[in-house]
């Protein structure tokens, strides 16, 4: 049995509610369970110094989680002058997991930033922030539209959907979209993001203390395509 009483294959409760913040182009407030990020996309004229003059856009992410996050109180990053290993990694993740879906030519020389704030973190805090990153960013692009930024109306700027989702192995059983209580005692830890169209963009996986045989790991990429599937339809319900 699972700590929450959940099926293997069932997902935590997810809600992806749009338009939580005034000012941004495009946002989403993001739940996976007890897991809530506030997910902007802020949309700049402006580019990199090394992509200037190419004809094309590009789409980048910051992360952070709030001091009281979590059970105890971590201290912010700007107090210690600098970004923890985790959490550039995370962005990085984020930026190309979303570039993956954007026409970048299409998009023109134009910056779209995604900014990715945990405000209360039980496990998977990188998958929730990646699919509710997909309702703001298709938020931020439909705004373009609306005011005739794209030429020929911009209908192919975004491709596909993209959405995230753990699965690990727990008590000798593959399950689905782990929360802390599973992810701090699993066997192994993976992360997937996909397309809509059920293509892979990135894959982490990590045994945590037995190695997984190939069988276990087609397991738990069945898990993540019935899991990402189910994501992209409510995707597609908040964004309607």
């Amino acid at each position: 049995m699972r700590p929450s009483r959940r099926a293997p294959d069932e997902l935590r409760a997810v809600s992806l509610e749009r338009g939580v913040v005034k000012y941004a182009e495009g946002s989403c407030m993001v739940k996976f369970g007890d897991t809530h990020v506030l997910v902007t996309a802020t949309l700049e004229e402006r580019l990199p110094p090394w992509l200037k003059g190419q004809g094309r856009g590009w789409v980048t992410a910051e992360y952070g989680m709030l001091p009281r996050a979590t059970l105890e109180r971590t201290r912010r990053e700007a107090a210690s002058g600098k970004q923890g290993g985790r959490t550039v990694e995370i962005q990085r993740l984020i930026g190309r997991s979303l570039r993956a879906a954007v026409d970048l030519e299409a998009l023109g020389e134009r910056q779209i930033t995604i900014d990715c704030d945990v405000i209360q973190a039980d496990g998977g805090t990188r998958t929730a922030s990646i699919t509710g990153a997909w309702v703001a960013l298709a938020d931020c692009i439909s705004w373009m539209k609306n005011r005739n930024m794209f030429k020929n109306g911009g209908g192919n700027v975004l491709r596909d959907n993209i959405a995230a989702i753990s699965c690990g192995i727990y008590q000798d059983t593959p399950v689905l979209d782990l929360d802390y209580a599973e992810d701090s005692e699993a066997d192994t830890d993976a992360n997937f993001v996909m397309t809509g169209d059920g293509r892979i963009i990135e894959v982490q996986g990590t045994a945590e203390k037995t190695p997984f045989t190939q069988d276990e790991f087609l397991k738990l990429m069945a898990l993540a395509q019935k899991g990402v599937g189910r994501l992209v339809e409510l995707q597609k319900m908040a964004i309607a």
